[in-house]
């Protein structure tokens, strides 16, 4: 595939970095973009150019369309490869792409446009057959027209915001007495986050399992599934780990669940990479959205099925056909991925920017690290705090358990408070390793005094970190 020439990436970080990394080995020139917090980041000094797009808030920079535009037509760039965050799902964005003879690297701003709207999406899909939650279809703006409906739907329903993602807004009401209260935040925060004050009420799924689908379409008609993640263990609705495929999958589940998520991509006429997100309860399940983009757990459906799923985004924007039918395409082992961010899981997940003053990554079979960090590097606090991704493979569960385990006692970050202790303690939980997940798993394992253990080394590790961060200095 030779149709880039230099495509622009839009974003920073691990995953301007994994794009850049596509494209060197496709030929492909790259740009970088920065703000101010930004400009000695590893992926300013990856790409083969590097322009400045602004001051570090992200609205003057990483989310400023026109600069960007403007710089993707100085730098001569055919493409824009959105990451995720930030622009990835904005419609006007790809719009905007289109209009300038810009290809967009990801689907169609009608698609993103369509899909963005949880209403409008569960609408859809609710009438070609994809089974979906009890909701209101057309949205509440206050809680007396909403009460009724709650009622009919049944304690406890959440409240979200239909315009965006990113559990941004959403809110658990257990009983009547709180829903006016909950409605009313949320339109408020719908507004401030997405521009669009629409809210709507959902039944809520007390221990669900979130599952989704990797999907790849092309502009020809082709569409795959890339099999299934479960991405169940979360933090404020966000994920922390992932693991391909899911633990409790059937042949029965999956051939079903699979129909759906294509049945999504066929209605949505979706193109390039995407997933179609479920819930899972009691032996049912149900469509909860379709993200728009490439999405941070990528990585483990790779290892899985030996994919590069950027280098097919690359090849679908260039107008290829898949080069792979469904039959091709099969599981081979097991992977996890746990998110490094840069916080302190025993102060509420409070973000802790700062300098990093020691760093080794792991390695050894079957471990990926995808990271824009380095010793030295200096942790902005102007953007999330994901700063590395690490990922294992194994022939088996257990297998890849055992390994993350070790990775992650190999993996040295000091100087900030990360996740990293919170992960081993995860991987070493009975539940988790029996595979019983679900979306409270961190509040119901009550894993906070191991992990209690793991943070009051912290000072120890600090004076060992010569030697790496290891098991036995746990």
């Amino acid at each position: 595939m030779k149709f880039f020439e230099k495509i622009l990436i839009a974003n920073r970080g691990e995953i301007a970095i994994r794009v850049m990394r596509a494209c060197r080995e496709l030929d492909i020139e790259t740009v970088a973009i920065y703000s101010d917090a930004d400009k000695n980041a590893l992926h300013v000094k990856y790409a083969d150019e590097a322009f400045h797009v602004g001051e570090a808030h992200p609205s003057k920079s990483y989310l400023n369309m026109d600069r960007i535009i403007d710089i993707a037509h100085k730098s001569g760039s055919e493409g824009i490869h959105p990451g995720y965050g930030f622009l990835a799902e904005n419609h006007r964005f790809a719009g905007l792409c289109e209009k300038e003879g810009i290809i967009f690297i990801g689907p169609s701003a009608r698609t993103i446009e369509m899909m963005g709207s949880k209403l409008g999406s569960k609408h859809m899909m609710e009438s070609e057959g994809v089974p979906v939650l009890p909701y209101t279809p057309n949205g509440v703006t206050s809680a007396d027209k909403a009460m009724d409906i709650a009622e009919q739907i049944g304690y406890p329903v959440i409240v979200k915001a239909s315009a965006g993602g990113g559990g941004i807004g959403m809110q658990i009401v257990e009983e009547p007495a709180g829903l006016q209260n909950a409605i009313e935040k949320g339109m408020r925060t719908a507004k401030s986050a997405f521009g669009d004050p629409t809210v709507f009420l959902e039944k809520y799924l007390v221990k669900p399992r979130h599952i989704e689908f990797q999907i790849l379409a092309d502009a020809h008609g082709n569409r795959i599934h890339l099999f299934d993640r479960e991405c169940s263990i979360q933090r404020r609705h966000q994920k922390l780990v992932e693991e391909a495929p899911c633990p409790i999958m059937t042949p029965e589940l999956r051939d079903q669940m699979a129909a759906s998520a294509l049945t999504v991509a066929k209605v949505s006429g979706y193109t390039n990479a995407g997933t179609v997100e479920f819930l899972y309860s009691d032996g049912k399940y149900y469509f909860m959205e379709m993200n728009t983009r490439l999405q941070v757990e990528h990585t483990i459906t790779e290892m899985i099925t030996g994919v590069d799923i950027v280098h097919k985004q690359l090849g679908i924007a260039a107008g290829e056909d898949l080069p792979y039918t469904q039959d091709d395409i099969s599981i081979r082992g097991h992977a996890i991925e746990c998110r490094i961010n840069a916080e302190n899981p025993l102060n509420n997940f409070t973000a802790d920017p700062g300098k990093i003053i020691r760093y080794r990554s792991p390695g050894g079979p079957g471990v990926r690290v995808d990271s824009g960090i380095h010793m030295g590097y200096a942790i902005p606090p102007n953007y999330d705090s994901m700063i590395a991704k690490l990922c294992a493979w194994h022939t088996t569960r257990y297998g890849v358990i055992k390994r993350m385990q070790r990775a992650i006692s190999e993996y040295v970050i000091l100087g900030v408070k990360t996740t990293l202790p919170l992960h081993y303690a995860i991987m070493n939980n009975s539940e988790y390793i029996a595979g019983n997940t679900h979306t409270h798993f961190l509040q119901e394992e009550h894993i906070t005094k191991t992990l209690e253990r793991y943070q009051r080394d912290e000072e120890a590790r600090m004076h060992d970190a010569g030697s790496g961060y290891l098991h036995q200095n746990l």
